[in-house]
């Protein structure tokens, strides 16, 4: 039986698995089928054989990437307001984008909070690389994760099997070789939280659980969009 942590784990995978078959449409219609010739595409591959993504995923993308009816797809991002001083950073990748904003937008209004003006928000985040260490003791992570350049470290707790673990921030030009030198040393990673996020540079913790239950409960509504891929946020206890 699936803990609550499980669950979401569970989530967060589908979700990955779901953002790498829109973005094989996306790199083969910008840079054609063959990952010989598209770098791209050749990483985007090794990524989605690394976090265990399903076969028939990969093949039924690639094959909508040459249907000229399929529309190709845009990155986009959103920020928002929240209760108690929270704030969010929301990225899609869409085939639709007027689709994409009118239901984040939705989303979020409905909820109760506000769509912020771009990089109003923004500016209180930074882009890291985020690797999930998990099955691991605080004293070998810590000394791994120096080793490899690591920025910051962040206890997380109650892992997937049970057992706590350890996010190790890494800079975006240091997080692919970060996450393979912790896999050489024989760490386990967790695959679906292992990625380029915006962190927040001052989290906050909000003790109102009302306050907290609206900005989970928006974080969860929004991941829900097709179009949505992830949910930044500088409330603690929500990543």
């Amino acid at each position: 039986m699936h803990n609550a942590w499980q669950g979401k784990a569970d989530e967060k995978r589908s979700k990955i698995y779901g953002t790498i078959g829109k973005k094989i449409i996306q790199y083969i219609k910008s840079g054609g089928p063959d990952p010989a010739s598209n770098s791209l595409l050749a990483d985007l591959l090794k990524q989605a054989k690394d976090a265990g993504c399903p076969k028939d995923i990969i093949e039924r993308n690639t094959k909508k990437a040459t249907d000229k009816s399929q529309a190709d797809f845009q990155s986009c991002t959103y920020e928002a307001y929240g209760p108690a001083g929270s704030s969010f950073v929301i990225e899609a990748l869409t085939d639709n984008v007027n689709r994409s904003v009118a239901d984040v937008k939705s989303v979020i209004t409905k909820a109760g909070c506000k769509v912020a003006d771009p990089g109003s928000v923004m500016f209180a985040f930074s882009r890291a690389g985020q690797i999930l260490v998990v099955n691991a003791g605080e004293e070998e992570v810590f000394e791994a994760a120096m080793e490899v350049g690591a920025e910051d470290i962040q206890p997380v707790e109650g892992g997937e099997d049970g057992s706590d673990g350890y996010k190790v921030f890494t800079s975006v030009p240091d997080f692919v070789s970060a996450k393979a030198s912790l896999q050489q040393k024989g760490f386990k990673l967790a695959e679906e939280d292992s990625l380029l996020v915006y962190k927040a540079n001052a989290p906050i913790e909000i003790e109102d659980d009302e306050a907290f239950s609206k900005c989970e409960a928006l974080v969860d509504k929004l991941l829900a969009l097709g179009d949505v891929d992830s949910v930044h946020t500088n409330v603690v206890g929500l990543d």
